[in-house]
């Protein structure tokens, strides 16, 4: 029983993270660092069986030209079972894919995953009843809940 009381006060904390309506931006708070919440989400995502293609740490770019930039790190990620379907809807998603997610930290300390809801994605390219989009809405939500779980 305290497994599953553990498990919805996870789910819970992941919810509150903000959604972002208009833009279809999801920003989800993590309890964990920048690098364990990015850890977390590129472990869950290959176990899943999707392709990592990139993961880029933007404050080490930073960090190269001389400049500072709190955490903050990029997962490029996807499949073709998933992304074709949702392509067939309309050729131009291919331009929001693979998939993102971005770990970063906020001036407060705060860290977050945020991502683009793939919703959000169909209907800027037109295909708002898109199955291929409801179906990877509902898998990179459950990616990030796990990701940011306590």
């Amino acid at each position: 029983m305290n497994k599953l009381i553990s498990r919805l006060a996870a789910l819970a904390l992941a919810c509150l993270g903000t959604a972002q309506a208009a833009s279809g931006l999801v920003d989800l708070r993590s309890p964990l660092s920048p690098a364990a919440t990015m850890d977390r989400l590129d472990g869950i995502v290959r176990q899943r069986g999707l392709t990592v293609f990139a993961r880029i740490d933007h404050a080490a770019g930073a960090a190269q030209v001389g400049q500072t930039l709190r955490p903050t790190e990029l997962l490029i990620f996807g499949n073709p079972k998933g992304g074709t379907p949702f392509m067939q809807c309309a050729q131009s998603v291919g331009l929001d894919l693979p998939l993102k997610a971005l770990v970063w930290q906020d001036a407060a300390g705060q860290v977050w995953l945020s991502y683009d809801d793939p919703l959000a994605i169909a209907k800027r390219h037109g295909v708002p009843d898109c199955e291929a989009a409801q179906a990877l809405s509902k898998a990179l939500a459950g990616l990030a809940a796990a990701a940011v779980a306590p």
